[in-house]
C-alpha cells in the first residue's frame, strides 16, 4: 500500500496473509505475558544524557495516583526550583508526599559540605517515606547526582533500597547512575540525547523545564 492507499484498496489475499500473521503473533504475545506470574515493588532507574528522565517518573506518579495508591517524591539537588509540577500535583492534597530538599545544582551552590548536608536530609526523608505502608510509588529525584558526587554512602543507598518492602516501587533518576545501582535495579532505561533546543540558544521555558 502506498501512503494514500484506501482500506478498500485491500485485496482479499493480503487480508487474509496479515490476519494469519497477526492471529499468530498474538497467540505468541499472548504465551508470553501468561509466563509472566511474578508480582513486586520494582527499584526502576531513569539515566542517561538525555531529557526527561524526571518527566517519565512523574508521567509514572501520575499513573499511579489514577490507580488511587499514594506517592512519594523527594528532591536531590534541584529542589529549590519553583516547578509546574509540584503546583499540579499540589490538587491531590496528602495523597502526594512532596519533599523538594535540594538547594540547587553544586555549582550554584558551591558549598560542598552544604550540598552533602542537603542530601543526607533528603535521604532521611525518603527512607521515612519508605517506611511509611500507605506510599506505594516513591521517586527520587536526581538521588543518581547525589551519588555520583560521593554525596552519600552508596552501598548503604544501595542496601536500603534493596530491603525496602516488597509491594514498594521506586524510582530513581538522574545522569550517571553508578554501576552498583544498576545492577540492583529491575528496570534500567538510558535516555540518549540526539538532539537538544539548549544548543540552539533556547532556554528553559515554563511549562517545558519547570
Amino acid at each position: 500500500m502506498t501512503d494514500d492507499a484506501k482500506p478498500d484498496d485491500v485485496k482479499p489475499d493480503d487480508a487474509t496473509r496479515h490476519r494469519e500473521k497477526m492471529e499468530k503473533r498474538k497467540a505468541v504475545q499472548d504465551a508470553e505475558v501468561a509466563a509472566k506470574t511474578i508480582e513486586k515493588g520494582l527499584l526502576i532507574v531513569n539515566t542517561g544524557p538525555g531529557k526527561g528522565k524526571t518527566t517519565a517518573a512523574l508521567g509514572l506518579a501520575l499513573r499511579m495516583l489514577g490507580r488511587g495508591h499514594r506517592v512519594g517524591i523527594v528532591q536531590f539537588i534541584k529542589g529549590a526550583w519553583d516547578t509546574g509540577e509540584a503546583h499540579a500535583l499540589k490538587v491531590f492534597g496528602d495523597r502526594v508526599a512532596w519533599h523538594a530538599m535540594g538547594e540547587g545544582f553544586t555549582w550554584e551552590t558551591q558549598d560542598k559540605a552544604r550540598d552533602i548536608a542537603a542530601c543526607l536530609n533528603a535521604w532521611n526523608q525518603a527512607t521515612d517515606l519508605m517506611a511509611d505502608p500507605g506510599i506505594r510509588l516513591l521517586i527520587l529525584d536526581e538521588l543518581n547526582i547525589a551519588l555520583r558526587y560521593d554525596y552519600l554512602d552508596l552501598d548503604a543507598v544501595v542496601a536500603t533500597l534493596k530491603a525496602r518492602r516488597p509491594d514498594l516501587h521506586v524510582v530513581v533518576t538522574g545522569r550517571n547512575a553508578k554501576p552498583a545501582l544498576i545492577e540492583a535495579a529491575d528496570l534500567v532505561t538510558e535516555m540518549g540525547s540526539v538532539k537538544h533546543h539548549f544548543a540552539a540558544g533556547v532556554k528553559a521555558q515554563e511549562g517545558i523545564e519547570f
